[in-house]
């Protein structure tokens, strides 16, 4: 009534409109291909609840949420939501899901996404040159029993900003570029070294995704290839990945769309972790030590095992531990 009455004096009209309250929702998306013949097929989900601001930054391709009952509902039902429509091309039916996995409706994007890699790295498909053939008139030349899922792949936007600061954007040129390589490694990048990363657009820099066969696997991978990255001359978001990938919650894949918000506020004091240009620079301290100490220790050291073995152990010890 308060809210009613508020809207009449201030619009002339009393309506209220509700929306369902979804308690830690997941927000998982199908992906869709449709063409003017009228056929169309879904290509999996994508796990998109790891969000910042509502701004998502980790994509998950299938969803460890869902199950193969859950997936088949979701995707006929963003079939009917496309066919309903007559759409044509590539596109995401964006849904919530609660706790007892019912799924609502949130949005369409009539395009493709920042996050497609992981569909295509899970399906086999190139979404990029089928959008182009449906635009060419073509018929989808596959159907829906053709579509299988295999493995998981994992996408992450490296950002230019500073987690320690609040994750502001973090401009200036990139002095060091060493981005990672290797199976099951897809990095979809513009910037290279001697790039200005300017204030006036989106600071995204690169979208690094990993596949293999298990999820467990994939994070493994996402975890070696974000302690290969490097970029130097600005902050980025890759310390905030790397313990994102030792965090129990989102290893276990118990998360919805404010996990991370909430991950984030925890850490405010702690940080999230060096650089590894940090850790060179230690490996560096350690061996300038060393060798002061071999050079400058006396002759008659030399010819004890107890006096000269004491780095070599505490060397070998360190490379034991990983």
């Amino acid at each position: 009534e308060r809210a009613g009455s508020e809207a009449a004096a201030a619009f002339g009209d009393a309506s209220v409109y509700i929306e369902k309250a979804i308690v830690r929702p997941r927000h998982i998306e199908i992906q869709l291909l449709a063409d003017r013949q009228g056929n169309c097929v879904y290509l999996g989900e994508r796990e998109c609840s790891m969000q910042r601001r509502h701004q998502k930054i980790v994509e998950e391709c299938p969803a460890p949420f869902n199950d193969a009952s859950l997936r088949k509902r979701m995707g006929e039902a963003a079939v009917k939501i496309a066919k309903a429509a007559n759409y044509e091309g590539a596109g995401t039916i964006e849904f919530l899901v609660d706790a007892d996995r019912n799924f609502y409706f949130l949005e369409m994007n009539t395009r493709l996404q920042v996050e497609h890699p992981v569909t295509e790295l899970v399906t086999g498909r190139d979404l990029v040159h089928a959008q182009i053939r449906i635009a060419a008139g073509e018929p989808l030349w596959f159907t829906q029993d053709d579509v299988s899922l295999r493995g998981h792949a994992i996408e992450v936007r490296i950002y230019a900003e500073d987690p320690e600061s609040g994750f502001i954007p973090s401009s200036g040129r990139i002095t060091r570029l060493r981005e990672p390589a290797g199976p099951g490694i897809r990095v979809d990048s513009g910037v290279y070294e001697g790039w200005e990363v300017a204030i006036h657009y989106d600071p995204l820099l690169a979208k690094l995704a990993v596949w293999a066969e298990t999820r467990t696997k994939a994070i493994a991978r996402l975890r070696r290839a974000l302690t290969e990255y490097d970029v130097g001359g600005i902050k980025s978001t890759l310390p905030y990945f790397r313990a994102l990938c030792a965090d129990e919650n989102y290893l276990a894949g118990d998360i919805d769309t404010q996990y991370l918000d909430r991950w984030i506020a925890e850490r405010t004091t702690t940080g999230f972790g060096k650089e590894p240009v940090e850790e060179l620079v230690l490996d560096l301290a350690l061996v300038a030590a060393a060798m002061d100490s071999r050079d400058n220790a006396p002759k008659a050291a030399a010819s004890t095992h107890d006096a000269q073995s004491n780095w070599k152990r505490a060397g070998r010890a360190r490379s034991m531990r990983g």
